[in-house]
């Protein structure tokens, strides 16, 4: 699905897949980290949430996946809404399952694991006959080609880009509809940031699986993205088209810091 038919199908006023309305998230019962934050993904669309290390994206992104408790952290206004149902409060495990998965900052792997015992693990959800199971590696191994070489060597001895490659494989073996990716370009090398973002444009325009991309790197979300929204301070403060977006000289020393 190229941007454009992202764009349209976002201004057609149907009901978003993801809607996120008002939430404020705390941690630890005080500490105010998310203010009346709101925001939505239509179903097969791309869209980037943008802002500075401390803005709230992490925390929005497992708020949705059902992760946010594991940090202490609670919504105490607002509602999640996917498929037009109520998921706020659902564990991650039922999340997955309706087809929402949360690839965390960090690039987390089982280290000890084969790279191909790490995908296999996320096949584990839905637990598909050998047959297609096959089927399903062999399409990661398309789209990641890189796994395919080292399929069996530990993830631990894998590069940052490769086991970040993991992590998104492992997450699509969930079969999701929704993918919520927390910077998947952090520490990495320009050419593999290039690399990762052109097959999550290609898994969305085969398979038409939606992403909210959490990232600090605003000229490349907005490039790939249909919408944005901007944080700051655990505040949506700006939002609209990403073309639109990146056109503003503004945009980086308003809302991103200078660095952006």
């Amino acid at each position: 699905m190229t941007k454009l038919a992202q764009q349209t199908q976002a201004d057609k006023g149907d009901d978003p897949q993801l809607d996120v309305s008002g939430i404020e998230v705390v941690y630890g019962g005080a500490i105010l980290a998310v203010s009346d934050v709101s925001l939505t993904v239509g179903a097969g669309e791309i869209v980037a949430l943008l802002g500075a290390n401390g803005a709230g994206k992490s925390t929005v992104l497992k708020v949705i996946s059902g992760l946010a408790s594991a940090d202490r952290a609670g919504v105490r206004h607002g509602q999640i809404r996917f498929d037009g149902g109520d998921i706020l409060g659902l564990p991650a495990n039922r999340l997955a399952g309706r087809g929402i998965v949360h690839v965390l900052e960090g690039r987390h792997v089982f280290s000890h694991l084969t790279v191909e015992e790490n995908l296999l693990a996320g096949a584990f959800l839905h637990r598909p006959g050998r047959r297609a199971l096959k089927e399903q590696l062999d399409d990661v191994y398309d789209w990641f080609p890189r796994l395919k070489e080292k399929r069996r060597t530990q993830a631990g001895f894998t590069s940052g880009g490769e086991q970040q490659m993991v992590a998104i494989s492992r997450a699509l073996l969930t079969r999701p509809r929704l993918v919520l990716l927390d910077e998947p370009s952090m520490g990495l090398a320009p050419r593999i940031v290039q690399e990762i973002f052109e097959i999550i444009v290609r898994l969305n325009r085969e398979r038409g699986t939606a992403f909210l991309l959490a990232e600090q790197n605003a000229a490349l979300s907005l490039k790939h993205a249909a919408r944005a929204y901007i944080l700051e301070s655990g505040r949506v403060v700006l939002s609209g088209v990403a073309e639109d977006l990146a056109r503003r000289d503004d945009l980086h020393r308003l809302y991103l810091g200078d660095s952006g």
